[in-house]
């Protein structure tokens, strides 16, 4: 049964690794739900988040053939039960909307939004949550007019222990 799962790459800063993580699951025909890269916890070490709706078998295999790049130091898969995980969403909502009653100021409490900033033209709204809490917003402020959306990709830490420190220390290559 397909579900969602999040892998996390832990890769060197390497040029095109970004480009052969890709390859590799596009050739496979899978899609990419969202994918963000950052510098990990660890100097000199990134970590790929990367969601997709897939099969355990078929992320299990996947993340096998990933961990075998070069530059990969490892990979990992997680259900959403493993993982907490967020996304952070912007709107850019005309300034009229406001000027109409507060049913906008409302509606934006209600959704645990915040106004980041508030220009002659337009008004820049954030939300973080999961996808369908940004969702929600979005579909509701349709209804005074939407400029710009635009929502990162996920970004998750994982519930138990940092598994590529230990990880590193069963191969020497971390110290205690």
């Amino acid at each position: 049964m397909q579900q969602e799962y999040t892998l996390t790459i832990f890769t060197e800063d390497k040029t095109g690794i970004l480009s052969r993580i890709v390859t590799i699951i596009s050739r496979r025909h899978f899609d990419i739900k969202s994918i963000t890269v950052s510098p990990s916890s660890m100097h000199g070490i990134y970590r790929f988040t990367v969601m997709m709706v897939l099969e355990e078998e078929q992320v299990r295999k996947l993340t096998e053939q990933i961990d075998k790049q070069v530059d990969v130091l490892k990979a990992f898969y997680y259900d959403n039960s493993q993982i907490i995980h967020q996304e952070i969403a912007l709107y850019k909502v005309p300034t009229e909307a406001f000027y109409n009653g507060d049913n906008v100021e409302k509606l934006i409490r209600r959704h645990n939004a915040r106004i980041l900033t508030i220009e002659k033209e337009y008004i820049v709204i954030e939300k973080t949550g999961h996808q369908n809490e940004t969702e929600a917003l979005l579909n509701d402020l349709k209804e005074f007019g939407i400029y710009e959306f635009v929502r990162s990709g996920r970004v998750a830490i994982v519930k138990p222990m940092e598994r590529l420190k230990n990880y590193l220390r069963t191969v020497g290559l971390e110290s205690k």
